[in-house]
This record gives C-alpha cells, structure tokens and sequence, in this order.
C-alpha cells in the first residue's frame, strides 16, 4: 500500500463556503478515481496553534495508482477551481505503508 498525505493552510480571507465547497469536491473523488482505496479529508479542529487548516489522506494499492489519481483530471479541476484560489501554503509526503 501506498500513502500520500497533504496539508493545506487557506488564505485569511478564505470564507468558510469556500472551505466547505473544497472538503464536498474532494469527497467527491473516490467515484471519479476507483484507483483510491481509501480517501479521508477534513478540516483541522483548531486544538493546536500553528497547524495547517485542512488534511487528505490517501490510499492506493502501487505508486501507478497514486500517479493516476495525481494527474486525473477531476483531481487537477479541484486543485484549479477551489482549492488554488484559497491556498496560501502546502505540505505533502507519500510513503509505503
């Protein structure tokens, strides 16, 4: 098994719409990309200063998988059109798990 893992931190101006559209999209995804064995995305809960606003999960069975649901193009059209827009930093990492 193969995990990629992202941390998103939104803009100060990014309203909670916004936030809301880009969990509803990504949630959206395992239907569109059958290579995702499991997919978990939420916002942080705020316990802890100096987080990151919003976490994905991902599985996948091999690399190829993790590389297909990368470049998908309704995985791209989410980056684009709600996540870019609000995005002031990003943190990832994949590993074999």
């Amino acid at each position: 098994m193969f995990r990629h893992v992202v941390l998103l931190q939104w803009t100060e101006d990014a309203t909670e719409e916004q936030k809301a559209e880009v969990a509803k999209r990504l949630r959206e995804l395992p239907a569109a990309i059958p290579e995702l064995r499991n997919y978990e995305v939420g916002p942080d809960e705020g316990i802890n200063e100096g987080t990151f606003s919003f976490a994905v999960v991902a599985d996948f069975d091999s690399v190829e998988d993790y590389l297909v649901y990368r470049d998908h193009p309704a995985h791209r059209a989410v980056i684009a059109e709600f996540i870019a827009p609000i995005l002031v930093n990003r943190a990832a990492a994949q590993y074999v798990i």
